[in-house]
């Protein structure tokens, strides 16, 4: 039987219909629509799925059901579709967890946090582009008239779009974001809402529910929400960048300590951690930056606009905003290299891979670079020995491939069906003829 508070919750808001959802590998959301009378047997048996028409899965047309297991502490309301809520699930095969669920991979390496007495809190920070599609099929800002060449916190690009925003805020806070801020970011009709931090988990399940939320508000508004890495290519990308810290039982941050020689308030802890992401950010980068336009956010080089946010550097500074890491005020680390396509729950298991190995090896980070890295050319950074993250999604397969640890931690199951995804992802790249080569080379020859 249901809990007692499940059953008033239900009650109280007349949900009809509960959306059983998962996400295939690339962290998009899957979802079946169950009457409300069987949550029980979601969260006790799981509701069932052909897991070989979903990406990612592992299985064959042949093979048994892939059920997913609803987390009752994941159970809210969707706030824009009245009469439903939603439960995150965990895939199950033949009773036992899947090794290519995604969720279940992060759960897996929660517990190696939980047997140290640690929780991993992270922030997400993700952005996004608000977009119309015309009668040619081509797409541009929904808002015709934000055109700045520097619209970053622009108020009447904000304002305009606040029908959007003031829905997808209201929304979110009905389910427990506690929201803190929405901006207009550096990209003409880009914007960003940022939210509280919260346990890895329920971090990663909120993200998942965010994307649904703003994709259905957006649609039901004649727009388009997209979490596309790099929507335009002379206008900055949209990233997700990962506030991360670890604190203990008592809640006590233990990435803080104001004592640090370098002035930045971080723990030894924090430093062996972050030593763990320097030495794996290549492998990193194939999870952080999962998609082929992911690669033209982390292009060297600033933006038209005069800023870029995307972190191209394999190292670390204070509030240098051009590193991969970032140290803001507070004992914690921001991760500025994923994009809004990652899959958040492959992306949090990857960060604790690399991380706890960084822990558990007592990898140093070296010394911070707190300098505009973007001022730098390949012989500079070579001088200071900063190596170049992977310019494209081949390089970052390639680096995940020949770094083992991740095989190791998350299974070689789930890793080897991400690079086999994404390696036919990338093979279908090449082949495509785009209008920039047409345009260059029809003539030309």
């Amino acid at each position: 039987m249901l809990p007692s508070h499940v059953q008033q919750f239900l009650a109280d808001n007349d949900i009809r219909y509960i959306l059983a959802q998962f996400v295939d590998i690339h962290g998009v959301a899957k979802t079946k629509s169950v009457p409300v009378d069987c949550l029980e047997d979601v969260v006790e048996n799981g509701a069932g799925f052909a897991g070989f028409a979903v990406w990612g899965l592992g299985m064959e047309p042949h093979g048994p059901d892939f059920l997913a297991r609803g987390d009752l502490n994941s159970l809210s309301l969707v706030p824009w579709q009245p009469g439903y809520a939603r439960i995150s699930c965990t895939g199950y095969v033949n009773d036992q967890p899947h090794p290519y669920d995604s969720r279940y991979v992060l759960l897996r390496q929660l517990e190696r946090l939980e047997e140290r007495g640690w929780t991993l809190n992270t922030g997400l920070e993700p952005e996004f582009s608000l977009m119309q599609r015309e009668s040619d099929g081509s797409l541009k800002p929904v808002d015709e008239t934000d055109t700045l060449a520097k619209p970053c916190y622009d108020y009447k690009g904000l304002s305009r779009s606040r029908a959007f925003l003031e829905r997808l805020v209201e929304s979110l806070q009905q389910v427990g974001f506690e929201i803190y801020q929405i901006d207009h970011e550096d990209a003409n009709g880009q914007f960003e809402i940022n939210y509280k931090y919260s346990d890895a988990l329920t971090s990663a399940d909120r993200f998942v529910l965010l994307r649904m939320a703003a994709g259905e508000i957006a649609n039901d508004l004649g727009m388009l929400c997209s979490f596309m890495p790099k929507p335009a290519s002379d206008r900055t990308g949209n990233g997700m960048h990962y506030h991360v810290s670890i604190s203990d039982g008592t809640g006590r941050n233990l990435f803080s300590d104001d004592s640090d020689r370098n002035g930045l308030g971080l723990s030894r802890l924090a430093y062996h951690f972050l030593g763990g992401l320097l030495a794996h950010a290549p492998a990193l980068c194939a999870f952080a930056a999962p998609t082929v336009n992911s690669y033209k956010r982390l292009v060297i080089g600033g933006a038209l606009s005069g800023s870029t946010w995307a972190p191209a550097y394999v190292t670390y500074g204070d509030n240098n905003r051009s590193a991969m890491v970032r140290v803001p005020p507070g004992g914690r680390l921001e991760f500025r290299l994923p994009d809004a396509a990652c899959n958040p729950y492959l992306m949090t298991a990857a960060i604790i891979a690399a991380g706890l190995d960084g822990v558990d090896r007592e990898l140093e980070p070296g010394e911070p670079h707190n300098i505009n890295l973007y001022g730098l050319d390949h012989v500079g950074c070579a001088e200071r020995g900063i190596d170049v993250l992977p310019q494209n999604l081949s390089e970052g397969l390639a680096a995940l491939e020949q770094d083992p640890l991740f095989a190791e931690a998350l299974g070689t199951e789930i890793v080897s069906e991400f690079i086999k995804v994404k390696r036919g992802e990338w093979i279908d790249y090449s082949r495509h003829v785009s209008d920039w080569e047409l345009k260059r080379y029809a003539e030309f020859f």
